[in-house]
């Protein structure tokens, strides 16, 4: 077996993008004509006549850009509403009911509608005189030819502001004012960012809303009252919204075994993982090991089915082998610092949201967090949900990161096309699927992808599956001894485990970490080879088979930060053997961005690939 191998003094380079490439570019799929101009000029002139009589609660002007692809950033509108500053006006992003268009929303000024209603009749009256019928992308792209002997100041518009309008024309189907389909039930609403301070705003639309209700500036939760009000006087408002309130509760039981008590000696020196789960019974054989804090109101009545499901997802982190020989994986124990945050039957998700963020900025000791909670409705296809939104925001925060189970398929319902549920869509999160002994998708298993292209699940890890104890994960709920369950609640323990000990025990970075599990999983194989159930696959058992290859094999680690568009590495030292590469070669990128959730689907702030292959250098 060889060890994993940490390169260091391996210094990245980095390189700005050079130069614009192919400067405007036109849609070359579209021919731009004069009836389109003027169609669109019309839209706008709609758009604005709305606004100007609408009594709205903000200053400036919400429009949606239906684009006819979908669209990449760098062929966005440039040169109407904002210009080239309007991908900062972008207020939110989402697709169309077919998947293949991109509905992007800005916040702009009035002026920018008479700017661009300007812009798009000079550019008609180009058309008219000189491009009848039409400019495709042969003729956009011939200068010489088609636009030089054109004296564009007659026209009163440089010729580089004529082909930007064209270009943007080229990727626009319509101009609209978004409304947001209303809801009845009490709801988490986010809202376009219109630069106001959220109390105000509601304020001018007739809602006294609590501070307390107000997760962020541009996510609330509001009664059915608060809502009616909402999308009587501004429906235009409303970027997302949820429904029915997403209660995070944890899984149902499967079946129970009881067992006779077992003991533990006392912790010592065993770094601690945070769970945030249901409540904890401090009777277990193991409760020395667990540093309890009951964050559910006292007010509130509590049953003992209300500790089961957190104490089982502590007693796996804590003395998860000591039941399940067959998974042991040498990690030994770790203490826990358990946050009761809901009962068994599920509570606000938004409430339990405000509690992670206190419970995180509040325990920084703490790097690695279980979160077996779920919703059980769906995840939007067009956006992230408020929980993995505000979950991603903490570990971007706090350099942290948490493992989530999966979701499981409610009601009883088996293989399931069912998505997986809030806040399993969260992207930087190490989120686990389940898999029954013999490695086959659990047949409770809900399916990614998120945002339609988004891998999650990430991986998967055994939860069990079937009727005997033998097909369970023996679990401690309570002082009677071990039980058998199943579910995804139970496979993401074991999984924050190997996390916690390549972060604690071996000082690797959580994104060091993270990309170990992945790749572990992944094995050798095709590229691209990932399941909408089980993710990038299995991960090992042993926590050596992580940490260690076969002879036959090497795996080093480098890390880096990137500043500019381009980082790279030339000087790896990899083996060169009569001038030629003898083997297959497989990389894994792990990084956690920075995400914005009023953007839609385009949720990440920064994209980033990664090419692993030959440099070749002028000499």
């Amino acid at each position: 077996m060889n060890n994993v191998l940490e390169l260091k003094g391996k210094r990245f380079v980095q390189a700005s993008k050079q130069g614009s490439r192919n400067g405007i570019s036109m849609n070359s799929k579209k021919l731009v004509t004069i009836e389109q101009l003027i169609r669109l000029i019309d839209k706008l002139h709609q758009i604005k006549s709305f606004w100007k009589h609408e009594k709205k609660p903000f200053e400036g002007v919400l429009i949606s850009v239906y684009y006819n692809k979908i669209v990449a950033k760098s062929n966005r509108i440039a040169g109407l509403l904002k210009g080239k500053d309007s991908n900062f006006a972008i207020v939110g992003a989402k697709f169309n009911a077919e998947k293949n268009k991109h509905i992007i929303t800005y916040f702009v000024d009035i002026s920018d509608l008479d700017t661009s209603i300007n812009l798009l009749s000079k550019s008609c009256d180009v058309m008219k005189a000189k491009f009848k019928d039409g400019i495709t992308q042969i003729i956009f792209k011939n200068d010489e030819l088609f636009f030089n002997k054109i004296k564009f100041e007659k026209f009163g518009l440089p010729k580089t502001t004529f082909k930007q309008v064209i270009a943007d024309v080229s990727y626009i189907d319509d101009f609209e004012v978004e409304m947001a389909t209303p809801q009845i039930k009490q709801s988490i609403i986010t809202l376009f960012d219109t630069g106001m301070d959220t109390k105000s705003l509601f304020k001018n639309i007739g809602i006294d809303i609590l501070s307390s209700r107000i997760l962020d500036n541009q996510t609330v939760f509001l009664d059915e009252n608060q809502l009616k009000l909402l999308f009587e006087k501004a429906p235009y408002l409303v970027s997302m919204a949820t429904v029915d309130l997403a209660e995070l509760s944890p899984e149902d039981f499967i079946q129970e075994y009881h067992q006779s008590m077992i003991t533990i000696p006392s912790p010592s020196i065993e770094p601690t993982i945070g769970v945030i789960d249901t409540l904890f019974d401090k009777n277990v054989y193991f409760s020395e090991w667990v540093d309890y804090r009951d964050m559910v109101d006292n007010s509130i009545p509590k049953n003992p089915s209300d500790y089961q499901h957190g104490t089982a997802v502590s007693s796996i982190i804590v003395d998860g082998p000591r039941g399940n020989s067959g998974l042991d994986d040498g990690c030994g124990r770790f203490r826990v610092r358990h946050f009761g945050v809901s009962k068994q039957s599920g509570f606000s998700s938004f409430a339990i949201l405000r509690e992670i963020r206190n419970i995180v900025e509040n325990n920084q000791d703490i790097k690695v967090w279980n979160l077996s909670l779920g919703a059980k409705n769906e995840i939007r296809e067009n956006y992230i949900s408020p929980e993995a939104a505000e979950l991603d925001r903490i570990q971007s925060e706090y350099d942290v990161i948490f493992v989530i189970s999966g979701t499981n398929t409610p009601d009883g319902m088996k293989h399931s096309d069912m998505k997986v549920g809030a806040p399993a869509d969260s992207l930087n999160s190490l989120v686990v699927n389940a898999v029954d002994m013999s490695g086959k998708s659990a047949s409770y298993s809900r399916r990614g992808p998120v945002l339609s292209f988004f891998h999650k699940p990430d991986i998967c890890y055994y939860g069990g599956d079937g009727i005997k104890a033998e097909e369970k994960i023996a679990v401690c709920a309570d002082e009677l001894g071990a039980i058998y369950l199943s579910g995804t609640s139970f496979a993401a323990p074991w999984i924050t485990r190997k996390l916690a000990y390549l972060i604690y025990v071996m000082g690797f970075s959580r994104e060091v970490a993270k990309a170990l599990i992945i790749d572990a999983a992944a094995k050798w194989g095709p590229s691209g080879n990932v399941s909408d159930t089980m993710g990038y696959g299995v991960v090992p058992k042993r926590i050596e088979d992580i940490l260690n290859t076969p002879d036959d094999e090497i795996k080093f680690i480098i890390t880096g930060t990137t500043q500019d568009y381009e980082t790279y590495n030339y000087t790896l030292p990899v083996p060169v053997v009569n001038g030629k590469h003898p083997y297959y070669a497989k990389a894994v990128l792990c990084y956690f961005p920075y995400c914005d959730r009023n953007q839609g689907v385009d949720y990440t702030g920064t994209e980033m690939d990664i090419h692993f292959g030959r440099v070749i250098t002028e000499k």
